[in-house]
């Protein structure tokens, strides 16, 4: 009993001290960003409190499951990120300040590591998701590399003699001598992004290996963390020069709020909390996606197009056509709409278009069937293709004999 209550308590405990480092970082933290315009300074506040829906969720896994290993990556992972966040911010505001914070060197040298662990964390958080076991025994290895490395590089850059993080400090317990220069020497060279990189594209390939063998449960849970990766790519992509001032200005916003959603991506996966329901999200994304893509384009064209007519490119529009271009705009959503998820069905729902098409066949023939023997078979044979079930039993109404007729069918 003692053993179970330490269990549930202990994710708690660990979310806790998540927050108590996260609250006075992002108190330093705001001074820093004073000069920033409003939408860089909520983005960079948000970015400050990254940690602690991961840690939320990894404490509800951790709490509910205390012997699933995804629960206690993430709160590892985030205790981490959470730390070096504070040593970033405890040592920008004593430089900053023009008088040093007390220990801000060592503050700093705790900062050039510990981001570290968080890597290795999430590293095999990919290995271990969804269900807190490698794929096989054959991804062992991945695991203990990426574990090894990152112990590597922790123990190297204790010993640097200097702050990476912070290159105006230097590392009180850095080398000196022929081994400091050898050290120096080595991270100037690529060495130590060549090997990061590979393992951790390594164990980011193990969902997609995965997926590929998973069964229906575990495809779900898989469909959801990549659905919120897939939405965060999407948005990086998407950002850029290409959009406007204030949409540009507010994709910063989206990117970290897209970051929080992969954490809740995790716990819905785990938590199998209305699993099912990502394929009809995925599916209304895809649509509304490509649908509002889709009509910002005919509506940029067309304004552009109008543009040239009435005094070239930035002239300004009469009133009528720019409320023209928007009705026709309204007025292509439904068809547009209707034929998008038609398209989206036939190529990622296809077992939903090939029943819409079956029944549609169906009730064209209806109309002209009069045989009820063959209409009865058709029936069973409709109902075997859309819902498959393991057996039909259709009953007809009492005829006015007062005789009921019923056909039964193993499918």
């Amino acid at each position: 009993m003692v053993t179970r209550t330490l269990q549930v308590r202990a994710p708690w405990a660990v979310l806790l001290l998540t927050a108590a480092l996260v609250i006075p970082k992002s108190w330093l933290f705001a001074p820093l960003i004073g000069d920033l315009p409003p939408s860089q300074r909520i983005t960079e506040l948000l970015f400050q409190l990254l940690p602690l829906p991961f840690a939320a969720v990894g404490t509800l896994i951790a709490a509910r499951r205390p012997g699933h290993r995804i629960g206690w990556l993430l709160l590892g992972g985030s205790l981490a990120i959470a730390s070096a966040q504070l040593t970033w911010s405890y040592v920008s505001y004593s430089l900053r300040s023009g008088a040093p914070l007390p220990g801000s060197a060592v503050v700093g040298w705790i900062g050039n590591w510990v981001p570290w662990p968080a890597l290795a964390a999430f590293a095999l958080l990919m290995l271990l998701f969804p269900d807190g076991q490698l794929p096989s025994p054959r991804w062992r290895p991945v695991g203990w590399a990426m574990v090894a490395w990152c112990a590597v590089i922790m123990v190297f850059l204790a010993l640097y003699p200097g702050l990476i993080s912070t290159p105006e400090l230097d590392n009180p317990f850095g080398l000196s001598g022929d081994a400091g220069e050898a050290m120096r020497r080595l991270q100037a060279s690529p060495i130590i992004p060549l090997v990061t990189i590979p393992l951790f594209l390594a164990s980011a390939s193990a969902p997609l290996v995965r997926f590929r063998h998973a069964r229906a449960e575990q495809r779900q849970q898989l469909k959801w963390f990549a659905y919120a990766v897939g939405l965060l790519v999407g948005v990086i992509l998407l950002s850029g020069p290409l959009l406007p001032g204030w949409a540009n200005d507010l994709s910063g916003i989206v990117i970290v709020v897209g970051v929080w959603g992969i954490a809740a991506a995790i716990g819905i996966a785990v938590l199998r909390y209305r699993l099912y329901d990502i394929d009809q999200i995925i599916n209304r994304t895809l649509v509304y996606g490509l649908l509002t893509a889709l009509l910002g384009g005919v509506y940029a064209g067309t304004v552009l197009v109008l543009g040239q007519v009435f005094g070239g490119i930035g002239a300004q529009l009469p009133s009528w056509a720019v409320a023209g271009t928007t009705l026709a705009v309204a007025a292509l959503f439904q068809p547009a709409r209707r034929r998008i998820q038609a398209v989206v069905d036939r190529r990622f729902n296809r077992r939903k278009y090939d029943a819409a098409k079956t029944v549609e066949a169906f009730s064209a023939r209806l109309r002209d069937e009069v045989d009820l023997d063959a209409l009865t078979a058709e029936l069973l044979v409709v109902v075997d293709q859309t819902i498959q079930p393991t057996r039909a039993l259709l009953w007809l109404r009492p005829s006015s004999q007062g005789q009921r007729t019923s056909w039964d069918a193993d499918v």
